[in-house]
């Protein structure tokens, strides 16, 4: 059923990059594919990053469709498995490859913070989702897009797709 609600698909990366187009005003009739896969931002024009960010149910909303629909990270932090391996794949340094670093410098995490993370025993990964569990999973996939991680985005979708909806109303904890 939550393959009904492509959360994710109406994030901000598709519109960072649409915006350059829509600033230009008349280029939305050479490229109409844009404004049928953003949907409605293109008939309001400018605020283009105030609607995917949305007050309509996005935050903290406990409704039934919400809980079911978009889980948060810290939803996707009580399942060890999908953890172990986002860590394995974004704790590693690797020069050309964008780590749990640029993530979270892109939400922000200040640069004293980053190498604090980095000394420590624990994951830094896990200390950075811990850091934004409150925000969607559907943001994390976004970050994975941005920065061209289709192997994270590809577990966490399997995990939305998947796991999350068996979770239901988080009756049953785990399901292996």
């Amino acid at each position: 059923a939550s393959d009904k609600y492509p959360i994710q698909d109406t994030g901000l990366p598709k519109a960072e990059e649409c915006d350059p187009i829509t600033l230009n005003g008349p280029t939305n009739s050479d490229a109409p594919h844009e404004g049928e896969e953003n949907g409605f931002p293109d008939s309001t024009g400018e605020p283009l990053s105030d609607i995917s960010r949305g007050e309509s149910c996005k935050e903290d909303c406990t409704c039934s469709a919400c809980s079911l629909r978009a889980p948060t990270i810290s939803d996707l932090l009580n399942d060890q498995d999908l953890l172990d391996v986002i860590r394995i794949k974004l704790d590693p340094y690797h020069p050309t490859v964008k780590n749990w670093r640029n993530f979270a410098s892109k939400w922000g995490m200040p640069y004293d913070e980053l190498c604090f993370l980095e000394q420590r025993p624990q994951s830094p990964t896990l200390e950075f989702l811990l850091r934004n569990s409150q925000r969607p999973v559907g943001q994390l996939m976004e970050l994975c897009r941005l920065y061209h991680r289709a192997d994270v985005e590809k577990v966490l979708h399997r995990w939305v797709d998947e796991e999350w909806p068996k979770r239901g109303r988080g009756d049953h904890p785990r399901n292996f």
